[in-house]
């Protein structure tokens, strides 16, 4: 049986942040995750998700200046020793959270910035941040985005984060899958399932092109669906979706599927 995370980041927005996690639990999912934790102390984040006995699936190391336009500072030569700053961080909240994954961003490429550095930075940084988590027993993902939601990311090919994890050469490292980012690059969901299974990490999914829940769009999520539990799938799937009214109320894909009876479409709710 497939198993949800709810992304309280995107979902449960009708309610503040740290009632999200016993709305997530009211609903029935037995994990969470979400973007950044760090706006919150990291004894009253494990407190909430003690009290609604869920499970840490995921969460991001601190991005950089996010209001200044940073996304993730992995690749980024010059933000070498704040990222050393947020792997300390993170792992502080991971530790108290008993987070078994955490997720880097890799940065926005700037204009004229030589790719070798590029890439020499990403991989000096991830084996850094591999050989801390590696203490711990937890894993680190990369992420694969789409350029239209996040211009000039770095990272936005599956097969190009397969290849930095195996120039990074550590066995806590992943690749984390998100489906929504892939068919707007990509496309071909189910092969590249399939080719590159023995690396993910994590699984997250939306709907294309609206990003809200499962039922709509042009991704057939019951056969990907499917074709993970063929494939035995035991991680966690991220509901990173923002849903289209109530968080709650937009919850009957999850309900049918546990019921094993069939998605309805768009057009016949």
């Amino acid at each position: 049986m497939l198993r949800f995370a709810a992304n309280l980041s995107m979902m449960y927005s009708e309610v503040p942040f740290l009632d999200r996690f016993a709305a997530a639990a009211d609903d029935g999912f037995e994990a969470i995750e979400y973007l950044f934790p760090y706006a919150y102390g990291v004894d009253v984040v494990a407190r909430k998700l003690d009290q609604a006995k869920l499970t840490q699936a995921l969460f991001n190391l601190p991005p950089g200046h996010w209001e200044a336009g940073e996304r993730g500072l992995a690749c980024l030569p010059e933000r070498k020793a704040a990222f050393a700053q947020s792997v300390d961080l993170g792992l502080r909240y991971a530790l108290a959270t008993g987070a078994r994954r955490i997720h880097v961003m890799a940065g926005i490429e700037a204009q004229g910035q030589d790719p070798a550095i590029l890439r020499k930075t990403y991989v000096d940084n991830l084996r850094l941040l591999c050989d801390r988590l590696s203490e711990h027993g937890i894993t680190a993902l990369i992420e694969p985005i789409n350029r239209r939601d996040m211009p000039g990311y770095y990272l936005t090919h599956q097969q190009q984060a397969h290849d930095i994890c195996a120039e990074v050469d550590r066995p806590n490292i992943k690749v984390q899958m998100d489906l929504y980012h892939c068919q707007i690059v990509e496309g071909d969901l189910a092969r590249r399932i399939e080719r590159h299974f023995s690396g993910i990490g994590h699984i997250q999914m939306a709907s294309v092109p609206r990003r809200h829940e499962p039922d709509e769009g042009e991704v057939n999520y019951a056969f990907i669906f499917d074709l993970l539990e063929r494939m035995g799938y035991a991680g966690f799937i991220g509901c990173e979706y923002r849903p289209r009214e109530g968080t709650s109320a937009g919850l009957g894909w999850m309900r049918q599927l546990t019921q094993k009876t069939p998605i309805p479409a768009l057009s016949d709710r």
